[in-house]
């Protein structure tokens, strides 16, 4: 399939691209549970991994998919690179292109990974995590949602919290695949304006809503979604974050406000159990938070698979 070169966005691909993307996560996935291993397709590939943040998830998953695929990887951090202060990131990318097969970053700046994909031109470059997006994770999330739902059309996803990186790229999903989304949290702390209004241009019938009552919000939903109230960075302003936010905990209580018996939790993890979830909840039978962390690795995987 023609696809872009890059994994920045979800907003850069097409449905029809994206959807593929998933149907591999999946069909991969069975295979593996089925035979044990899958054919070494990337044998002799080499995925340099650039970290800025701390990681589990991204930086094991990412490690064993191309493992899995036959190839390597390489894990880097900042003090290697300097990236944006000791070397340019145009010159990162013209001479890691010239060393490996692919690039995946997880940092801050969104800027140094748009600028990576700019200048790698011989390879691809796949967004980690920024400040602004987090797309692989969105990934993971919808297959997820897929298997337990069977599907994404007509579902309602609702999202309670800070309008933070997960929050951008669920606008960004929203935009590629019917579901409607309802992004819940307190003035002051919704998504990227400039998101939402790229979301809009991609889909003028994009089915979003921001709602500042959780229980308004929840209410009819298939999917209750959850990120941490203060992301890596904004440590300093956690007390605060944690009284303003104290009403959008999902507990017991709010998931029993949905109307439904079926209705599934979510959380990208790392989780601050007490603050944004409740242990009830994600240790209860509506959580789907650990085959959510496990798809990131399936997900990912077909990026890869794609991309490389």
């Amino acid at each position: 399939m023609s696809h872009p070169k890059d994994f920045i966005s979800i907003a850069d691909w097409s449905t029809e691209e994206l959807t593929k993307i998933l149907e591999l996560a999946m069909s991969q996935k069975r295979a593996l549970k089925s035979e044990g291993k899958l054919p070494a397709s990337k044998a002799g590939k080499v995925l340099a991994c650039i970290f800025h943040k701390p990681s589990l998830r991204t930086r094991v998953s990412f490690e064993v998919a191309i493992r899995q695929l036959g190839g390597s990887s390489l894990y880097i951090t900042e003090r290697e690179i300097g990236l944006g202060s000791r070397e340019a990131p145009q010159d990162v990318a013209r001479v890691l292109e010239r060393y490996v097969h692919g690039i995946m970053i997880r940092t801050f700046d969104h800027e140094h990974v748009t600028a990576l994909g700019r200048n790698a031109t011989r390879i691809p470059v796949i967004n980690g995590l920024t400040d602004l997006l987090h797309p692989c994770q969105v990934m993971a999330d919808l297959q997820t949602i897929w298997e337990h739902k069977g599907g994404l059309e007509g579902l309602k996803i609702v999202y309670v919290g800070d309008g933070n990186n997960m929050a951008n790229s669920w606008i960004n999903a929203a935009a590629r695949f019917p579901f409607t989304l309802v992004v819940c949290n307190p003035g002051g702390f919704e998504p990227d304006a400039g998101v939402l209004e790229g979301a809009r241009r991609i889909n003028p019938d994009l089915r979003y809503a921001n709602e500042t009552d959780p229980a308004a919000a929840v209410a009819g939903a298939d999917v209750i979604y959850t990120d941490v109230w203060a992301s890596m960075g904004q440590e300093d302003d956690a007390a605060r974050r944690r009284e303003i936010f104290r009403p959008y905990q999902v507990n017991q209580s709010l998931l029993g406000k949905t109307g439904k018996k079926d209705t599934i939790v979510m959380h990208c993890l790392p989780a601050h159990r007490g603050d944004e979830i409740t242990d009830e909840v994600i240790d209860g039978p509506r959580s789907v938070v650990f085959d959510e962390a496990e798809n990131r690795l399936h997900a990912q995987r077909a990026i890869l698979s794609v991309l490389m």
